[in-house]
Protein backbone atom coordinates (compact mmCIF):
# COMPACT_ATOMS: atom_id res chain seq x y z
CA UNK A 1 0.00 0.00 0.00
CA UNK A 2 1.47 3.28 -0.91
CA UNK A 3 0.47 5.36 2.00
CA UNK A 4 2.07 9.04 2.45
CA UNK A 5 2.30 11.27 5.11
CA UNK A 6 2.85 15.54 4.74
CA UNK A 7 5.24 17.70 6.92
CA UNK A 8 3.81 21.01 7.40
CA UNK A 9 4.23 24.02 9.21
CA UNK A 10 5.22 27.33 9.23
CA UNK A 11 8.73 27.87 7.99
CA UNK A 12 11.94 27.74 10.54
CA UNK A 13 9.60 25.47 12.80
CA UNK A 14 11.89 22.85 12.30
CA UNK A 15 10.30 20.80 9.26
CA UNK A 16 13.51 20.22 7.05
CA UNK A 17 15.52 19.16 10.08
CA UNK A 18 13.01 16.54 10.63
CA UNK A 19 12.60 15.54 7.18
CA UNK A 20 16.62 15.39 6.95
CA UNK A 21 16.79 13.40 10.15
CA UNK A 22 14.11 10.68 8.53
CA UNK A 23 16.51 10.78 5.92
CA UNK A 24 19.14 9.39 8.36
CA UNK A 25 17.18 6.36 9.43
CA UNK A 26 19.35 3.84 8.13
CA UNK A 27 22.29 4.75 10.27
CA UNK A 28 19.99 3.80 13.60
CA UNK A 29 19.80 0.16 12.68
CA UNK A 30 20.39 -2.34 9.71
CA UNK A 31 16.74 -2.75 9.20
CA UNK A 32 15.50 0.87 8.73
CA UNK A 33 16.46 1.77 5.59
CA UNK A 34 15.66 5.32 3.79
CA UNK A 35 15.81 5.80 -0.03
CA UNK A 36 15.21 8.94 -2.22
CA UNK A 37 12.52 9.42 -4.94
CA UNK A 38 12.73 13.08 -5.17
CA UNK A 39 14.10 15.82 -3.57
CA UNK A 40 11.50 16.23 -0.29
CA UNK A 41 10.21 12.88 -0.82
CA UNK A 42 11.33 9.41 1.31
CA UNK A 43 10.21 5.87 1.72
CA UNK A 44 10.73 5.40 4.96
CA UNK A 45 10.65 1.80 6.73
CA UNK A 46 8.32 1.49 9.74
CA UNK A 47 10.94 0.55 12.48
CA UNK A 48 9.55 -2.80 14.07
CA UNK A 49 11.05 -5.35 16.06
CA UNK A 50 9.09 -8.17 15.97
CA UNK A 51 10.77 -8.57 12.31
CA UNK A 52 14.04 -8.97 14.20
CA UNK A 53 12.84 -11.16 16.72
CA UNK A 54 11.30 -13.59 13.95
CA UNK A 55 14.29 -13.34 11.96
CA UNK A 56 16.24 -14.91 14.56
CA UNK A 57 14.04 -18.02 14.77
CA UNK A 58 13.35 -18.60 10.48
CA UNK A 59 16.88 -17.37 9.59
CA UNK A 60 15.59 -15.52 6.52
CA UNK A 61 17.94 -14.92 3.06
CA UNK A 62 16.20 -11.42 3.60
CA UNK A 63 14.10 -9.32 5.73
CA UNK A 64 11.68 -6.81 4.14
CA UNK A 65 9.86 -3.89 6.11
CA UNK A 66 6.87 -1.97 5.87
CA UNK A 67 6.84 1.76 4.62
CA UNK A 68 5.58 5.11 4.49
CA UNK A 69 6.25 7.77 2.11
CA UNK A 70 7.25 11.17 4.10
CA UNK A 71 6.81 14.19 2.05
CA UNK A 72 8.73 17.48 3.22
CA UNK A 73 5.73 20.33 1.74
CA UNK A 74 6.72 23.52 1.16
CA UNK A 75 6.28 26.16 4.83
CA UNK A 76 3.18 27.60 4.89
CA UNK A 77 2.42 31.91 5.01
CA UNK A 78 -1.00 33.72 5.41
CA UNK A 79 -2.73 33.66 2.82
CA UNK A 80 -1.96 30.33 1.21
CA UNK A 81 -5.82 29.25 0.41
CA UNK A 82 -5.66 32.66 -2.17
CA UNK A 83 -1.97 30.74 -3.93
CA UNK A 84 -0.29 33.31 -1.13
CA UNK A 85 3.67 32.51 -1.36
CA UNK A 86 3.91 28.41 -2.33
CA UNK A 87 0.44 28.44 -1.33
CA UNK A 88 -1.10 26.38 -4.33
CA UNK A 89 1.96 24.22 -4.46
CA UNK A 90 1.50 23.64 -0.68
CA UNK A 91 -2.41 22.87 -0.95
CA UNK A 92 -1.72 20.93 -3.79
CA UNK A 93 1.03 18.41 -2.02
CA UNK A 94 -1.45 18.08 1.22
CA UNK A 95 -4.66 17.00 -1.10
CA UNK A 96 -2.44 13.80 -2.44
CA UNK A 97 -1.64 12.68 1.34
CA UNK A 98 -3.19 10.39 3.29
CA UNK A 99 -2.46 12.12 6.63
CA UNK A 100 -0.98 15.16 8.44
CA UNK A 101 2.20 15.97 10.31
CA UNK A 102 1.63 19.56 11.58
CA UNK A 103 5.37 20.48 12.92
CA UNK A 104 4.50 23.35 15.58
CA UNK A 105 7.78 25.23 17.17
CA UNK A 106 7.53 24.71 21.37
CA UNK A 107 10.82 26.23 22.00
CA UNK A 108 12.73 29.81 22.59
CA UNK A 109 15.97 30.29 20.60
CA UNK A 110 16.63 34.24 19.96
CA UNK A 111 19.13 32.49 17.07
CA UNK A 112 16.46 30.98 15.04
CA UNK A 113 14.30 33.88 13.57
CA UNK A 114 9.77 33.07 13.83
CA UNK A 115 8.30 33.83 10.99
CA UNK A 116 5.92 36.53 12.93
CA UNK A 117 8.73 37.65 15.64
CA UNK A 118 7.50 35.81 18.31
CA UNK A 119 6.70 31.96 19.53
CA UNK A 120 3.27 31.32 19.91
CA UNK A 121 2.20 27.55 19.09
CA UNK A 122 -1.31 28.39 19.42
CA UNK A 123 -1.66 31.24 17.00
CA UNK A 124 1.07 29.13 14.60
CA UNK A 125 -1.38 26.22 14.64
CA UNK A 126 -4.32 28.44 13.72
CA UNK A 127 -2.44 29.79 10.89
CA UNK A 128 -2.33 26.36 8.78
CA UNK A 129 -5.32 25.18 10.19
CA UNK A 130 -7.59 28.78 8.88
CA UNK A 131 -6.08 28.37 5.54
CA UNK A 132 -6.99 24.66 5.13
CA UNK A 133 -10.40 25.35 6.16
CA UNK A 134 -10.78 28.69 4.14
CA UNK A 135 -9.38 26.11 0.86
CA UNK A 136 -11.90 23.40 1.89
CA UNK A 137 -14.55 26.52 2.80
CA UNK A 138 -13.90 27.48 -1.30
CA UNK A 139 -14.50 23.72 -2.63
CA UNK A 140 -17.54 22.60 -0.15
CA UNK A 141 -19.15 26.14 -1.46
CA UNK A 142 -18.72 25.81 -5.34
CA UNK A 143 -19.96 21.86 -4.69
CA UNK A 144 -22.57 22.82 -2.95
CA UNK A 145 -24.02 25.43 -5.64
CA UNK A 146 -23.60 22.52 -8.35
CA UNK A 147 -25.35 20.03 -6.29
CA UNK A 148 -28.20 22.24 -4.80
CA UNK A 149 -29.60 22.56 -8.11
CA UNK A 150 -29.10 19.04 -9.01
CA UNK A 151 -31.12 18.12 -6.08
CA UNK A 152 -34.05 20.98 -6.71
CA UNK A 153 -34.22 20.07 -10.74
CA UNK A 154 -33.46 16.25 -11.04
CA UNK A 155 -35.13 15.55 -7.69
CA UNK A 156 -32.30 13.36 -7.08
CA UNK A 157 -32.32 12.30 -3.76
CA UNK A 158 -28.29 11.09 -3.40
CA UNK A 159 -28.00 14.79 -4.75
CA UNK A 160 -30.47 15.54 -1.73
CA UNK A 161 -28.33 13.76 0.50
CA UNK A 162 -25.07 14.95 -0.86
CA UNK A 163 -26.27 18.45 -0.56
CA UNK A 164 -27.93 18.37 3.24
CA UNK A 165 -23.89 17.12 4.02
CA UNK A 166 -22.28 19.89 2.54
CA UNK A 167 -24.24 22.25 4.23
CA UNK A 168 -23.43 20.80 7.22
CA UNK A 169 -19.68 20.77 6.40
CA UNK A 170 -20.15 24.27 5.10
CA UNK A 171 -21.45 25.35 8.89
CA UNK A 172 -18.76 23.74 10.21
CA UNK A 173 -15.81 25.53 7.97
CA UNK A 174 -17.45 29.04 8.49
CA UNK A 175 -17.78 28.37 12.50
CA UNK A 176 -13.24 27.71 12.20
CA UNK A 177 -13.41 24.03 12.64
CA UNK A 178 -12.35 21.55 10.64
CA UNK A 179 -14.45 19.76 8.48
CA UNK A 180 -12.88 16.15 10.27
CA UNK A 181 -15.07 16.99 13.15
CA UNK A 182 -18.41 16.22 11.10
CA UNK A 183 -19.15 12.45 11.12
CA UNK A 184 -20.37 10.73 8.70
CA UNK A 185 -24.10 9.23 9.28
CA UNK A 186 -24.20 6.22 7.01
CA UNK A 187 -21.88 4.81 4.01
CA UNK A 188 -23.51 6.85 0.94
CA UNK A 189 -21.89 9.69 3.76
CA UNK A 190 -18.35 8.01 3.79
CA UNK A 191 -18.24 7.67 0.11
CA UNK A 192 -19.09 11.70 0.25
CA UNK A 193 -16.33 12.20 2.43
CA UNK A 194 -13.84 10.19 0.66
CA UNK A 195 -14.88 12.15 -3.25
CA UNK A 196 -14.68 15.56 -1.48
CA UNK A 197 -11.23 15.10 -1.05
CA UNK A 198 -11.32 17.46 1.62
CA UNK A 199 -7.68 18.87 3.55
CA UNK A 200 -9.12 19.23 7.06
CA UNK A 201 -10.73 15.49 6.96
CA UNK A 202 -7.26 14.30 7.23
CA UNK A 203 -5.89 12.63 9.90
CA UNK A 204 -3.47 14.82 11.52
CA UNK A 205 -0.58 14.38 14.35
CA UNK A 206 0.59 17.27 16.12
CA UNK A 207 4.45 17.22 16.27
CA UNK A 208 5.94 19.67 19.19
CA UNK A 209 9.62 20.81 18.37
CA UNK A 210 10.54 21.26 22.07
CA UNK A 211 14.23 22.34 23.44
CA UNK A 212 16.62 19.19 24.35
CA UNK A 213 15.30 20.13 28.35
CA UNK A 214 11.86 19.45 27.63
CA UNK A 215 12.14 16.56 25.05
CA UNK A 216 10.98 14.05 28.34
CA UNK A 217 8.86 16.00 30.16
CA UNK A 218 7.34 18.79 27.33
CA UNK A 219 6.71 22.15 28.69
CA UNK A 220 4.52 25.17 28.53
CA UNK A 221 4.07 25.29 24.71
CA UNK A 222 2.82 21.50 24.75
CA UNK A 223 0.72 22.19 27.27
CA UNK A 224 -1.19 24.91 25.36
CA UNK A 225 -1.16 22.38 22.08
CA UNK A 226 -2.77 19.53 23.94
CA UNK A 227 -5.63 21.59 25.49
CA UNK A 228 -6.17 22.60 21.82
CA UNK A 229 -6.59 19.71 20.17
CA UNK A 230 -8.41 17.65 23.17
CA UNK A 231 -11.02 17.43 21.10
CA UNK A 232 -9.87 16.78 17.70
CA UNK A 233 -9.33 13.37 17.99
CA UNK A 234 -5.76 13.80 17.26
CA UNK A 235 -2.10 12.93 18.31
CA UNK A 236 0.08 15.10 20.42
CA UNK A 237 3.94 14.10 19.57
CA UNK A 238 7.37 15.53 21.56
CA UNK A 239 10.28 15.75 19.64
CA UNK A 240 13.16 17.58 19.20
CA UNK A 241 14.94 17.95 15.89
CA UNK A 242 18.05 19.61 17.45
CA UNK A 243 18.58 16.33 19.39
CA UNK A 244 17.64 14.02 16.04
CA UNK A 245 20.05 16.13 14.59
CA UNK A 246 22.90 15.11 16.78
CA UNK A 247 21.78 11.27 17.03
CA UNK A 248 21.71 11.20 13.29
CA UNK A 249 25.33 12.67 12.65
CA UNK A 250 26.25 9.66 15.22
CA UNK A 251 28.09 6.59 13.32
CA UNK A 252 27.45 3.48 15.64
CA UNK A 253 24.04 2.25 17.02
CA UNK A 254 26.34 1.88 20.75
CA UNK A 255 26.89 5.80 20.44
CA UNK A 256 23.19 6.49 19.63
CA UNK A 257 22.20 4.08 22.35
CA UNK A 258 24.41 5.88 24.98
CA UNK A 259 23.29 9.22 24.02
CA UNK A 260 19.47 8.35 24.28
CA UNK A 261 20.45 6.86 27.74
CA UNK A 262 22.25 10.47 28.77
CA UNK A 263 18.71 12.22 27.62
CA UNK A 264 16.59 9.74 29.41
CA UNK A 265 14.96 8.19 25.91
CA UNK A 266 14.20 4.95 25.02
CA UNK A 267 14.76 5.41 21.22
CA UNK A 268 15.25 7.92 18.69
CA UNK A 269 12.36 10.70 17.97
CA UNK A 270 12.26 9.55 14.99
CA UNK A 271 11.01 6.18 14.92
CA UNK A 272 8.00 7.25 17.77
CA UNK A 273 7.24 9.63 14.55
CA UNK A 274 6.96 6.54 11.83
CA UNK A 275 5.47 4.77 14.63
CA UNK A 276 3.02 7.17 15.25
CA UNK A 277 2.18 8.34 11.60
CA UNK A 278 1.58 4.58 10.95
CA UNK A 279 -1.00 4.25 14.06
CA UNK A 280 -2.79 7.79 12.17
CA UNK A 281 -3.63 6.00 9.07
CA UNK A 282 -5.19 3.28 11.06
CA UNK A 283 -2.46 0.53 9.66
CA UNK A 284 -1.66 -2.78 11.45
CA UNK A 285 1.08 -4.95 10.31
CA UNK A 286 0.97 -9.19 9.46
CA UNK A 287 3.59 -11.25 8.45
CA UNK A 288 4.82 -13.71 5.81
CA UNK A 289 7.90 -15.86 7.51
CA UNK A 290 9.98 -18.42 5.38
CA UNK A 291 13.29 -19.45 4.56
CA UNK A 292 13.41 -17.28 1.56
CA UNK A 293 12.14 -14.21 3.48
CA UNK A 294 10.33 -12.41 6.50
CA UNK A 295 8.20 -9.77 5.27
CA UNK A 296 5.75 -6.98 6.64
CA UNK A 297 2.73 -6.40 4.96
CA UNK A 298 0.55 -3.40 5.67
CA UNK A 299 -3.50 -3.63 5.97
CA UNK A 300 -6.34 -1.16 6.89
CA UNK A 301 -7.31 -2.28 10.34
CA UNK A 302 -10.38 -4.11 10.37
CA UNK A 303 -9.47 -5.98 6.79
CA UNK A 304 -10.52 -9.80 6.24
CA UNK A 305 -8.45 -12.38 5.39
CA UNK A 306 -8.67 -12.07 1.49
CA UNK A 307 -8.57 -8.51 1.22
CA UNK A 308 -5.64 -8.56 3.35
CA UNK A 309 -4.18 -11.62 1.01
CA UNK A 310 -4.93 -9.20 -2.00
CA UNK A 311 -1.78 -6.72 -1.18
CA UNK A 312 0.25 -10.18 -1.88
CA UNK A 313 -1.54 -10.64 -5.12
CA UNK A 314 -4.95 -10.30 -6.40
CA UNK A 315 -5.45 -13.83 -7.31
CA UNK A 316 -4.53 -14.76 -3.67
CA UNK A 317 -8.08 -12.61 -2.62
CA UNK A 318 -10.33 -13.94 -5.91
CA UNK A 319 -9.42 -17.51 -5.35
CA UNK A 320 -8.93 -17.43 -1.39
CA UNK A 321 -10.17 -20.67 0.46
CA UNK A 322 -8.49 -20.56 3.96
CA UNK A 323 -5.91 -18.80 6.09
CA UNK A 324 -3.33 -20.75 7.98
CA UNK A 325 -2.79 -17.71 11.80
CA UNK A 326 0.14 -17.80 13.85
CA UNK A 327 -0.07 -15.70 16.80
CA UNK A 328 3.27 -13.84 17.20
CA UNK A 329 3.30 -14.55 20.77
CA UNK A 330 2.93 -18.48 20.02
CA UNK A 331 5.69 -17.91 17.21
CA UNK A 332 8.22 -16.62 19.80
CA UNK A 333 7.46 -19.00 22.43
CA UNK A 334 7.53 -22.17 20.19
CA UNK A 335 10.34 -20.93 18.46
CA UNK A 336 9.51 -22.50 14.85
CA UNK A 337 6.02 -23.10 12.83
CA UNK A 338 6.38 -26.90 13.20
CA UNK A 339 6.16 -26.19 16.61
CA UNK A 340 3.16 -24.20 16.52
CA UNK A 341 1.60 -27.13 14.61
CA UNK A 342 2.26 -29.68 17.19
CA UNK A 343 0.91 -27.74 19.99
CA UNK A 344 -2.30 -27.19 18.05
CA UNK A 345 -1.93 -23.77 18.16
CA UNK A 346 -1.64 -22.87 14.09
CA UNK A 347 -5.40 -21.02 13.40
CA UNK A 348 -7.53 -22.39 10.33
CA UNK A 349 -9.90 -19.17 9.40
CA UNK A 350 -12.25 -18.53 6.43
CA UNK A 351 -13.02 -15.37 4.62
CA UNK A 352 -14.70 -14.12 7.60
CA UNK A 353 -11.31 -14.20 10.01
CA UNK A 354 -10.55 -9.77 10.63
CA UNK A 355 -6.64 -10.16 10.56
CA UNK A 356 -5.10 -8.90 13.56
CA UNK A 357 -1.74 -6.87 14.17
CA UNK A 358 1.00 -9.21 14.30
CA UNK A 359 -0.34 -12.15 12.91
CA UNK A 360 2.18 -14.40 10.83
CA UNK A 361 -0.48 -15.59 7.42
CA UNK A 362 -0.05 -18.20 4.96
CA UNK A 363 -2.80 -18.37 2.56
CA UNK A 364 -4.46 -21.26 0.31
CA UNK A 365 -5.86 -20.50 -3.04
CA UNK A 366 -6.60 -21.93 -6.02
CA UNK A 367 -7.13 -19.66 -10.12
Amino acid sequence: MALQCGIVGLPNVGKSTLFNCLSNAKAQAANFPFCTIEPNIGVITVPDERMTKLAEFVLPQRIVPTTIEIVDIAGLVKGASKGEGLGNQFLGNIRATDAIIHVIRCFDNDNVIHVDGNVNPLRDKEIIDTELQLKDLDTVEKRLVKVSKQAKVGNDPLAKKEADLLQRLKETLESGKSARVVIPQNEDEKKLFADFQLLTTKPVLYLCNVDEQSVVTGNAYVDIIKEAVKNENAEVLIISAAIESDIAELESYEDKQAFLMDLGLTEPGVNKLIKSAYKLLNLITYFTAGVLEVRAWTITNGWKAPQAASVIHTDFEKGFIRAEVIKYQDFIQYKSENAVKEAGKMGIEGKEYLVQDGDIMHFRFNV
